[in-house]
């Protein structure tokens, strides 16, 4: 049965937990509110606008069997919400494996798998738009943090993405169809890999690493002016 709440329910899901926990006194992630916040402003603007011009040309669209109807510009509220509350659960996750595991030391591999991926991508997927743009986004993204920012923090993200990469796999599989009747986004298969991990566009975990990324790094930029 199709429910219009029903990706209003994940947002709130995604959030709640971690929401609640930024209070305690363990963790205290309410404390570098005033570093997130701004942070993720800008990025939701960033990804809101992204999401409009994909929407409106058709890489993507909603269905309104699972949303309550209540749209900015041609988005749902909901995915506006999105924005919000995944990258909010996902940096807190990241702060809290900050403060329980100092030393981690992965970043040298990610490098030359983005670097590789890049060159790859950019000669057998330039035509795809959601391929091509998320894949040389998030490399370009990479290769300026470790190579030119030197960002000590990269470790951390990498390592808590790893672990995020479940609950995201729940999350979008819902989004995208996996366990209800239709999915509630939709995606046009000629504008990426047509390479799906359950129901799951293979292009969205390397989309949800740009946007977690980009939320984490300007939150530490923040953290560190503020400091």
């Amino acid at each position: 049965m199709n429910n219009k709440f029903t990706y209003l329910i994940i947002d709130v899901a995604t959030i709640l937990v971690p929401f609640i926990f930024s209070f305690h006194s363990k963790l205290n992630f309410h404390r570098t509110w005033k570093a997130y916040w701004p942070a993720n402003l800008i990025v939701t603007l960033l990804f809101i606008a992204w999401d409009m011009l994909y929407t409106k040309i058709g890489v993507w669209g909603f269905n309104e069997n699972y949303t309550c109807g209540l749209k900015i510009s041609n988005l749902p509220i909901e995915e506006v919400l999105f924005f919000i509350c995944v990258p909010y659960a996902s940096v807190f996750t990241y702060h809290c494996f900050k403060l329980f595991f100092k030393n981690i030391k992965i970043n040298q591999f990610m490098y030359p798998f983005f670097l590789s991926w890049t060159i790859n991508y950019r000669y057998n997927f330039v035509s795809k738009l959601y391929t091509a743009v998320t894949f040389l986004s998030l490399s370009c993204l990479i290769i300026y943090l470790s190579l030119f920012a030197k960002a000590k923090w990269l470790p951390h993200f990498y390592f808590s993405y790893l672990i995020i990469l479940i609950p995201f796999f729940i999350v979008n599989g819902i989004l995208t169809g996996s366990w209800i009747d239709e999915p509630i986004v939709w995606y046009n298969n000629t504008e990426n890999m047509n390479v799906r991990i359950l129901t799951i566009p293979f292009e969205d975990i390397f989309y949800g690493m740009l946007l977690l990324l980009l939320n984490t790094w300007l939150y530490e930029r923040n953290l560190q002016k503020s400091s």
